[in-house]
């Protein structure tokens, strides 16, 4: 029983000396950091106006933005001269993504370029390969240049496919509204109204151009240029030739919602012949493999096991 009493008090003693030394060191290092804390604001305070108000401005500001503009300026410094014009014209088949300017395009491409140089040559060297290295870095910087352009692409295809599938229903809906009796342009209106997706966006920005002033068929020209839907190209050349020889409107709707119609049926013909052709690949290397495996294993089991026991 006394030597219970006599660790018990032993191990009270050690923890009081050990929590005496936690309590100095602390408040030691709480000091540290207060003393830190205000030597930083009167360093603040003692620092110049100008550098004062840097520091007010958002890291936006400060850092992001003056970071994107010395890689804008280095893309263009390694690009061609109209490479923002054909950027510009890749934004408009892409309809304007929020936030996509072709300065940020470019700012994006230098982006990508360093970053696959980093990653192509560092981690080959820390697996100590210089070949690797070496291959991995041209690959990846040139990667990560063209990625924006390949992103812009892929955007404008998928764009061009949707005003593709939305144009006929459009076009009949432009019928109907013409023919009972509204203008062109309200009926514009009303189809841009009661759809949605770019094809109703272009009809906005067509209706909000002539708005402004803008003829007509210098807005419809615009509408045309702004997309490679060769359909649409085709809706536009028609309705500028009838705005400028006075041709009834509703006759060359009727006629142009005809042919898309006749294209969209053939157009779903040409894509069910080419599904034998796409479909003979998987068939040959994914399905037919798996078939042969469950139809012929058993019998390869029991041929084998037949002449295991010969």
């Amino acid at each position: 029983m006394g030597s219970l009493v006599l660790w018990a008090g032993l191990a009270a003693i050690f923890l009081g000396i050990a929590g005496v030394i936690i309590s100095m060191i602390s408040g030691s290092s709480a000091d540290g950091g207060v003393q830190r804390s205000l030597a930083a604001v009167e360093a603040i305070n003692a620092a110049p106006d100008s550098m004062r108000r840097d520091l007010d401005r958002p890291f936006n500001e400060r850092v992001t933005r003056p970071f994107f503009d010395r890689l804008t300026r280095m893309g263009r410094r390694f690009t061609a001269s109209d490479q923002s014009d054909r950027i510009r014209h890749k934004l408009d088949l892409a309809g304007n993504p929020v936030g996509w300017t072709p300065d940020r395009v470019l700012a994006f491409k230098m982006l990508g370029l360093l970053i696959g140089v980093a990653a192509g040559v560092i981690i080959p060297l820390l697996l100590g390969s210089v070949l690797w290295a070496i291959i991995l870095g041209v690959g990846l910087a040139v990667l990560g240049f063209f990625l924006p352009n390949i992103v812009l692409y892929q955007t404008a295809y998928n764009r061009s496919e949707q005003i593709l599938r939305e144009l006929p229903d459009a076009l009949d809906l432009l019928v109907i509204s013409v023919e009972a009796g509204l203008g062109f342009d309200a009926a514009l209106s009303q189809v841009a109204r009661n759809t949605t997706g770019p094809l109703a966006d272009e009809f906005f920005r067509v209706l909000q151009e002539m708005q402004l002033g803008t003829s007509r068929s210098d807005a419809m020209r615009a509408l045309g240029e702004r997309t490679d839907v060769s359909e649409l190209k085709g809706f536009v050349s028609s309705m500028v030739q009838a705005d400028a020889f006075g041709i009834p409107v509703a006759n060359v709707l009727r006629v142009q919602a005809r042919e898309m119609r006749i294209r969209r049926s053939q157009r779903a013909e040409e894509a069910a012949q080419k599904v034998p052709v796409k479909i003979l690949f998987p068939l040959i290397f994914c399905i037919l493999p798996v078939l042969f495996i469950a139809i012929l294993g058993p019998a390869v089991i029991q041929i084998v096991n037949a002449f295991s026991n010969v």
